[in-house]
């Protein structure tokens, strides 16, 4: 598995959901996979629903949110999703945002939670990401757990890269 760690500038940092729509724009443009936002925080999940809708005055990130209380997603149609696979999803919108991988998912994940991918990826689920993108805030308590992810990262043996944006 290939994780690339984006380390943000202050900059970058002020505008960080303008930051992770462009970085999910790109992926879409670069890969044909569908593409996971881990988030945990509610609020940020919020702002990124809206934010995907208005990325541009002229179009937007077509996405779908993954509501989560005991790894079960909820659909638009307020419907219970668990027993779908990724295949299900896909149909449904490139992107999904949740806190939770889905069943069977191989696609892009773009994290910005403070745990490792692997802690969201068990055996029963079968998933098993293409790529990670980790992304780190220009802050003591936001670099330290991207050494942390770093270095659980570099225990598997996976392909690790780090960009400053």
């Amino acid at each position: 598995m290939k994780i690339s760690f984006y380390v943000l500038s202050e900059s970058k940092a002020q505008d960080f959901l303008g930051f992770i729509c462009q970085l999910t724009q790109t992926a879409l443009n670069k890969s044909a996979q569908s593409l996971l936002i881990l988030i945990e925080d509610e609020t940020l999940l919020s702002n990124l629903d809206t934010a995907l809708w208005a990325q541009e005055s002229t179009s937007f990130i077509p996405h779908q949110c993954l509501s989560d209380t005991d790894n079960k997603s909820t659909n638009d149609r307020g419907t219970d999703d668990s027993n779908i696979n990724i295949v299900a999803h896909k149909s449904l919108a490139p992107v999904l945002l949740g806190n939770h991988m889905p069943a069977n998912f191989n696609g892009i994940v773009l994290n910005t939670t403070t745990r490792p991918v692997n802690d969201f990826m068990t055996a029963t689920n079968n998933s098993k990401p293409s790529r990670v993108l980790e992304l780190i805030l220009p802050d003591a308590t936001s670099t330290q757990e991207g050494r942390n992810k770093y270095k659980a990262y570099q225990q598997l043996g996976y392909d690790l890269t780090h960009f400053k944006v």
